[in-house]
């Protein structure tokens, strides 16, 4: 019960931080999620938790969806998604945490490097970025770190980026859990478990949408600067301990 507990309230912190920075919601989770249920079990309870929380942001949003944005990137974005899911299945455990932890710690250079360079990306180039994102979301989950600066990139600011952002992670997602669901990975318990989670998740996010106009743009670097590092350390942590 205590765990569930912790689970839960990190959840609605997770809603908060995802609602506000448009990611870290399964960065802050899934390292809470592998020391309660370890790895494999975690990555399908944050699946599904993650649909919840996506639909949650797409509802508080709604009337800004850029939808011809999402097309492009969800067209490519969802079977590249399913592909990488079933990759996933076939890693050993270790193998999961110690890819999960060095790519958190990667993207920090590597956001803060496209960022530098200030890219601006047409409609088709996000339709490549939704390929690419979405194998490594089948893989590893939480690629909020680079789906962010793809949809910037292409111009979508605010509530815009946080509705697009969020429909399409929600495509990426829905695939995953269906192949999770079809390879047996996703039992009746863990299904039930990423339900519970994704509530905490979902009251979260409808909490965090009064403070979205408040944060100053080096806040919001600094904050997932920051959970990505204590994300990947932990992930790296569970793997050799």
């Amino acid at each position: 019960m205590e765990a569930y507990l912790f689970v839960l309230l990190v959840g609605a912190a997770a809603g908060v931080v995802s609602s506000i920075v448009g990611t870290g919601s399964s960065i802050m989770l899934l390292p809470v999620l592998v020391f309660a249920f370890g790895p494999k079990q975690a990555v399908p309870i944050m699946a599904v938790a993650a649909v919840m929380a996506n639909l949650s942001r797409v509802a508080a949003w709604w009337r800004e969806v850029n939808w011809k944005a999402f097309a492009a990137y969800s067209l490519t974005g969802i079977p590249a998604a399913a592909w990488g899911a079933r990759t996933l299945l076939v890693l050993p455990a270790h193998m999961a945490d110690i890819g999960l932890g060095l790519f958190f710690l990667l993207m920090i250079p590597v956001r803060r490097w496209l960022q530098a360079k200030q890219f601006h990306i047409r409609l088709w180039q996000l339709s490549v970025a939704g390929a690419v994102i979405g194998f490594l979301t089948g893989i590893v989950l939480s690629t909020g770190p680079l789906s962010v600066p793809a949809f910037t990139a292409y111009g979508l600011v605010k509530g815009a980026f946080l509705s697009t952002e969020a429909a399409s992670s929600l495509a990426l997602y829905i695939s995953k859990v269906v192949i999770f669901r079809e390879l047996g990975a996703l039992p009746a318990e863990a299904l039930v478990q990423g339900l519970i989670v994704g509530c905490s998740l979902m009251f979260g996010t409808f909490v965090g949408k009064a403070v979205v106009q408040r944060m100053s743009v080096r806040s919001f670097q600094y904050m997932l600067d920051g959970l990505l590092l204590c994300s990947g350390l932990s992930m790296l942590w569970a793997a050799i301990s």
